[in-house]
Protein backbone atom coordinates (compact mmCIF):
# COMPACT_ATOMS: atom_id res chain seq x y z
CA UNK A 1 0.00 0.00 0.00
CA UNK A 2 2.89 2.35 0.84
CA UNK A 3 4.42 1.71 -2.59
CA UNK A 4 1.16 2.55 -4.30
CA UNK A 5 0.92 5.78 -2.31
CA UNK A 6 4.49 6.70 -3.26
CA UNK A 7 3.84 6.07 -6.96
CA UNK A 8 0.70 8.18 -6.77
CA UNK A 9 2.64 11.01 -5.10
CA UNK A 10 5.28 10.86 -7.84
CA UNK A 11 2.61 11.04 -10.55
CA UNK A 12 0.91 13.99 -8.88
CA UNK A 13 4.16 15.81 -8.07
CA UNK A 14 4.37 19.41 -9.33
CA UNK A 15 7.68 21.23 -8.94
CA UNK A 16 5.84 24.54 -8.77
CA UNK A 17 4.06 23.45 -5.60
CA UNK A 18 7.29 22.70 -3.74
CA UNK A 19 7.77 24.83 -0.62
CA UNK A 20 11.53 25.37 -0.43
CA UNK A 21 11.21 26.82 3.06
CA UNK A 22 9.77 23.57 4.44
CA UNK A 23 12.22 20.98 3.19
CA UNK A 24 11.83 19.08 6.44
CA UNK A 25 8.24 18.10 5.66
CA UNK A 26 8.92 16.99 2.08
CA UNK A 27 8.05 13.41 1.27
CA UNK A 28 10.85 10.92 1.81
CA UNK A 29 11.14 10.06 -1.88
CA UNK A 30 11.61 13.77 -2.75
CA UNK A 31 14.33 14.08 -0.14
CA UNK A 32 15.97 10.94 -1.54
CA UNK A 33 15.92 12.30 -5.10
CA UNK A 34 17.35 15.60 -3.91
CA UNK A 35 20.13 13.80 -2.04
CA UNK A 36 20.97 11.76 -5.16
CA UNK A 37 21.07 14.88 -7.34
CA UNK A 38 23.29 16.66 -4.82
CA UNK A 39 25.63 13.67 -4.67
CA UNK A 40 25.84 13.52 -8.47
CA UNK A 41 26.51 17.26 -8.60
CA UNK A 42 29.28 16.97 -6.03
CA UNK A 43 30.84 14.06 -7.93
CA UNK A 44 30.69 15.97 -11.22
CA UNK A 45 32.19 19.08 -9.63
CA UNK A 46 34.95 17.02 -8.00
CA UNK A 47 35.78 15.39 -11.34
CA UNK A 48 36.05 18.66 -13.25
CA UNK A 49 37.94 20.47 -10.49
CA UNK A 50 40.38 17.75 -9.46
CA UNK A 51 40.22 14.45 -11.31
CA UNK A 52 40.34 15.95 -14.81
CA UNK A 53 43.41 18.02 -13.91
CA UNK A 54 45.02 14.90 -12.48
CA UNK A 55 44.34 13.04 -15.73
CA UNK A 56 45.97 15.82 -17.75
CA UNK A 57 48.94 15.87 -15.37
CA UNK A 58 49.22 12.10 -15.53
CA UNK A 59 49.17 12.14 -19.35
CA UNK A 60 51.97 14.74 -19.34
CA UNK A 61 53.99 12.64 -16.88
CA UNK A 62 53.53 9.52 -19.03
CA UNK A 63 54.60 11.41 -22.17
CA UNK A 64 57.66 12.78 -20.36
CA UNK A 65 58.53 9.30 -19.12
CA UNK A 66 58.35 7.90 -22.66
CA UNK A 67 60.53 10.74 -23.93
CA UNK A 68 63.11 10.08 -21.20
CA UNK A 69 63.05 6.36 -22.01
CA UNK A 70 63.73 7.07 -25.70
CA UNK A 71 66.51 9.50 -24.79
CA UNK A 72 68.02 6.94 -22.42
CA UNK A 73 67.91 4.23 -25.10
CA UNK A 74 69.62 6.50 -27.65
CA UNK A 75 72.31 7.58 -25.19
CA UNK A 76 72.84 4.00 -24.05
CA UNK A 77 73.35 2.92 -27.65
CA UNK A 78 75.74 5.81 -28.25
CA UNK A 79 77.69 4.93 -25.12
CA UNK A 80 77.89 1.29 -26.23
CA UNK A 81 79.26 2.40 -29.62
CA UNK A 82 81.56 5.09 -28.24
CA UNK A 83 84.76 3.11 -28.84
CA UNK A 84 83.69 2.38 -32.42
CA UNK A 85 82.94 6.08 -32.98
CA UNK A 86 86.35 7.05 -31.62
CA UNK A 87 88.04 4.55 -33.93
CA UNK A 88 86.10 5.96 -36.88
CA UNK A 89 87.21 9.48 -35.95
CA UNK A 90 90.84 8.35 -35.85
CA UNK A 91 90.46 6.72 -39.27
CA UNK A 92 88.77 9.84 -40.68
CA UNK A 93 91.56 12.04 -39.33
CA UNK A 94 94.13 9.77 -40.94
CA UNK A 95 92.27 9.78 -44.27
CA UNK A 96 91.93 13.56 -44.15
CA UNK A 97 95.61 13.92 -43.38
CA UNK A 98 96.50 11.73 -46.35
CA UNK A 99 94.29 13.82 -48.64
CA UNK A 100 95.76 17.07 -47.34
CA UNK A 101 99.23 15.81 -48.20
CA UNK A 102 98.05 15.33 -51.78
CA UNK A 103 97.02 18.97 -52.08
CA UNK A 104 99.83 21.24 -53.27
CA UNK A 105 100.73 24.36 -51.34
CA UNK A 106 101.37 27.71 -53.02
CA UNK A 107 105.10 27.00 -53.17
CA UNK A 108 104.54 23.59 -54.81
CA UNK A 109 102.43 24.79 -57.76
CA UNK A 110 105.44 25.65 -59.99
CA UNK A 111 106.85 22.19 -59.32
CA UNK A 112 103.48 20.67 -60.20
CA UNK A 113 103.52 22.47 -63.55
CA UNK A 114 106.99 21.08 -64.19
CA UNK A 115 105.74 17.57 -63.36
CA UNK A 116 102.88 17.95 -65.86
CA UNK A 117 105.35 19.13 -68.50
CA UNK A 118 107.56 16.12 -67.75
CA UNK A 119 104.60 13.71 -68.03
CA UNK A 120 103.77 15.16 -71.43
CA UNK A 121 107.31 14.85 -72.69
CA UNK A 122 107.71 11.29 -71.39
CA UNK A 123 104.44 10.34 -73.12
CA UNK A 124 105.84 11.47 -76.48
CA UNK A 125 103.76 14.65 -76.68
CA UNK A 126 104.87 18.00 -77.95
CA UNK A 127 103.84 20.54 -75.30
CA UNK A 128 102.20 23.58 -76.83
CA UNK A 129 101.45 25.41 -73.58
CA UNK A 130 100.73 24.86 -69.90
CA UNK A 131 98.96 27.89 -68.52
CA UNK A 132 97.87 28.45 -64.91
CA UNK A 133 94.47 30.20 -64.90
CA UNK A 134 92.91 32.36 -62.13
CA UNK A 135 92.02 30.57 -58.92
CA UNK A 136 88.42 29.69 -58.12
CA UNK A 137 87.45 29.87 -54.44
CA UNK A 138 85.04 27.28 -53.05
CA UNK A 139 83.77 26.99 -49.48
CA UNK A 140 86.65 24.94 -48.05
CA UNK A 141 89.27 24.87 -50.79
CA UNK A 142 90.84 26.81 -53.65
CA UNK A 143 90.59 25.38 -57.15
CA UNK A 144 93.64 25.91 -59.39
CA UNK A 145 92.71 25.48 -63.10
CA UNK A 146 95.49 24.67 -65.56
CA UNK A 147 94.97 24.89 -69.31
CA UNK A 148 97.11 22.45 -71.31
CA UNK A 149 97.68 22.25 -75.08
CA UNK A 150 99.62 19.27 -76.48
CA UNK A 151 100.25 17.58 -79.81
CA UNK A 152 100.68 13.86 -80.53
CA UNK A 153 98.78 10.64 -81.24
CA UNK A 154 95.85 8.98 -79.50
CA UNK A 155 98.27 6.56 -77.86
CA UNK A 156 100.38 9.45 -76.58
CA UNK A 157 97.29 11.19 -75.21
CA UNK A 158 96.29 8.03 -73.33
CA UNK A 159 99.76 7.67 -71.82
CA UNK A 160 99.70 11.34 -70.76
CA UNK A 161 96.29 11.07 -69.07
CA UNK A 162 97.38 7.89 -67.29
CA UNK A 163 100.56 9.59 -66.11
CA UNK A 164 98.65 12.58 -64.73
CA UNK A 165 96.27 10.25 -62.86
CA UNK A 166 99.18 8.47 -61.18
CA UNK A 167 100.79 11.65 -59.84
CA UNK A 168 101.11 11.89 -56.03
CA UNK A 169 99.21 15.18 -56.04
CA UNK A 170 95.47 15.38 -56.70
CA UNK A 171 94.97 16.50 -60.29
CA UNK A 172 91.69 16.03 -62.17
CA UNK A 173 91.26 16.35 -65.94
CA UNK A 174 88.27 17.97 -67.66
CA UNK A 175 86.99 19.29 -71.01
CA UNK A 176 88.90 17.19 -73.55
CA UNK A 177 88.99 18.63 -77.04
CA UNK A 178 90.90 16.65 -79.71
CA UNK A 179 91.19 17.81 -83.30
CA UNK A 180 93.50 17.26 -86.31
CA UNK A 181 96.68 19.30 -86.31
CA UNK A 182 97.28 21.73 -89.14
CA UNK A 183 100.85 20.52 -89.23
CA UNK A 184 101.43 16.94 -90.39
CA UNK A 185 99.34 13.91 -89.50
CA UNK A 186 99.32 14.45 -85.75
CA UNK A 187 96.45 15.41 -83.45
CA UNK A 188 96.15 18.29 -81.04
CA UNK A 189 94.45 18.17 -77.65
CA UNK A 190 93.33 20.99 -75.41
CA UNK A 191 92.53 19.82 -71.90
CA UNK A 192 91.78 21.49 -68.59
CA UNK A 193 93.48 20.15 -65.46
CA UNK A 194 92.48 21.15 -61.95
CA UNK A 195 94.35 20.81 -58.71
CA UNK A 196 93.29 22.01 -55.29
CA UNK A 197 94.67 23.46 -52.09
CA UNK A 198 93.19 24.15 -48.69
CA UNK A 199 91.56 27.50 -48.18
CA UNK A 200 93.51 29.21 -45.42
CA UNK A 201 91.87 31.51 -42.88
CA UNK A 202 91.24 34.98 -44.24
CA UNK A 203 90.98 33.88 -47.88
Amino acid sequence: MALADTLEQIQNFDINEVDWDKIGIWPAWVKGMLAILLALGILALTYFLFVKDLEVTNAAVVAKEQELRRSFEVKSQQAANLDAYRQQMVELDQSLGALVKQLPSDTEVPGLLEDIDEKGASSGLAIGSIQLEPEVAAEFYIELPIRIAVKGSYHDFGAFVSGISSMPRIVTLHDYHIFPSKEGNQLEMNISAKTYRYKSQGE
